[in-house]
């Protein structure tokens, strides 16, 4: 592995006020917390600043010029890094400690409320750089799409959206929430005339779209079905292998020595909390991405192995439609929609929209849609040869961290790691 990496920003768009920052942790610089400057060379290492809310000393915004353009930045290793892309300029600021009060989708105080902007997420270490196009907290109206090249020849894509794939998504919102009277709709922030982004249903209630109760239905019917004789096959893609569920005669779900309460519909929101929270048992830790994923995609009535087929998500109501439509208007369908939604069988396509490989030559982020539907050329790692996960690599099994919990609402991020890099890289940015 390298101990730097081109990345070239691309303008897709029709706009020459296009900016990208890069954040993250240097991990051979001690684990600072670092942007890169505007030369696109030289990291910034914040300093502890007299007072809440202080400007950063140097301003980071990396243009993209006009449309067409591609501007070449090179990046050290990073953990836990974003490439945040913005139409105009962000506004980060500094705590003291320092800590960097990162742009927030959930604080309408925020300087950045009103902004367009979205992000990719990605870590550079000694194993792999992986990345991918983050919708778990938020669809920015700006479209992101990432390639990458390897060493090998070969060359990964994720597509995104096209440039009026927020408002596909957001007709499709509104649609549905007309369909089941839930607050789809409401999830859709609307600034000057125009959809500036959509939340997802795990933030809704910053937003006033209240979802207690939805999954409940599916949940109890889930619970019938396991406590009257079936039995749920859960492939932890790891050391125990594949371990039968059913519901025990006290109303709890045991999946091999594991036991498992019942959610309720903020924790399959967020897959973080409730049963879902991880702990000190790898067996437990390898059943519950597996197993969060199953409600979220609500497939446990459709079939009883998981992790299923793709064709099995999002089979029924209640469901997460913001997953599934977020899926729907990317181009190849690809896209991190929820905390575990790199969760997928054996020898299965990719849904969470991301890359990775051990070889790393360069990476690209396309900004603007334009030709996202032309693909990132190339041999695509994604088309008949599956790229494995870093623990597959090493031959680990599958693993990963918990997503992080969520933020106090109404409080702006500090530190910038919640969200960031939910599948194998998560132990990286934490």
């Amino acid at each position: 592995m390298p101990d730097s990496l081109q990345i070239a920003l691309k303008n897709d768009s029709d706009s020459s006020n296009i900016h990208a920052y890069i954040s993250g942790i240097a991990i051979q610089q001690g684990g600072q917390r670092c942007l890169l400057k505007a030369n696109g060379k030289d990291l910034y290492f914040p300093q502890n600043p007299p007072s809440i809310g202080s400007p950063l000393a140097e301003d980071c915004a990396i243009s993209l010029g006009s449309p067409g353009n591609t501007t070449t930045v090179t990046i050290p290793q990073i953990a836990g890094g974003r490439i945040w892309i913005v139409e105009d300029k962000l506004n980060f600021l500094l705590n003291p400690g320092p800590a960097l009060v990162e742009p927030s989708v959930l604080n309408p105080s925020d300087p950045n409320a009103n902004i367009n902007f979205g992000f990719c997420e990605f870590t550079l270490n000694n194993d792999q750089l992986y990345a991918n196009i983050s919708y778990v907290d938020h669809v920015p109206r700006i479209p992101i799409g990432i390639t990458l090249q390897q060493a090998s020849g070969q060359t990964q894509h994720v597509a995104g959206m096209s440039p009026d794939g927020l408002d596909q998504l957001a007709d499709s919102l509104r649609q549905q929430a007309q369909k089941d009277g839930r607050p789809w709709d409401k999830l859709i922030v609307n600034h000057d005339g125009r959809n500036l982004r959509i939340l997802n249903a795990t933030h809704g209630n910053a937003v006033g779209a209240n979802f207690d109760g939805y999954y409940e239905p599916l949940i109890e019917q889930i619970w019938q079905k396991y406590q009257s004789g079936a039995s749920m096959k859960i492939n932890t893609q790891a050391g125990p292998g594949v371990l039968e569920g059913k519901v025990n005669s006290n109303g709890e779900l045991v999946i091999g020595d594991e036991t498992f309460s019942k959610p309720n519909s903020a924790d399959v929101f967020g897959c973080n909390s409730g049963p879902f929270t991880t702990g000190s048992s790898p067996t437990r830790n390898a059943i519950i991405p597996r197993l969060a994923a199953a409600f979220h995609r609500s497939t446990l009535l459709v079939t009883e192995e998981h992790p299923s087929d793709p064709s099995t998500f999002y089979p029924q109501d209640p469901t997460n439609h913001y997953a599934r439509l977020v899926h729907m208007v990317n181009l190849d369908g690809k896209g991190y929609a929820f905390a575990y939604d790199d969760v997928q069988p054996d020898g299965g396509e990719d849904q969470s929209g991301k890359v990775n490989a051990g070889d790393p030559v360069l990476f690209t982020v396309t900004v603007g849609g334009k030709s996202a539907g032309g693909g990132g050329g190339g041999q695509s790692a994604g088309a008949g040869q599956q790229q494995q996960p870093l623990g597959d690599q090493q031959g680990q099994g599958y693993t990963r961290g918990p997503p992080p919990p969520p933020p106090d609402q109404g409080q702006q991020e500090q530190g910038g790691l919640r969200g960031a890099l939910k599948g194998f890289a998560g132990r990286f940015s934490h």
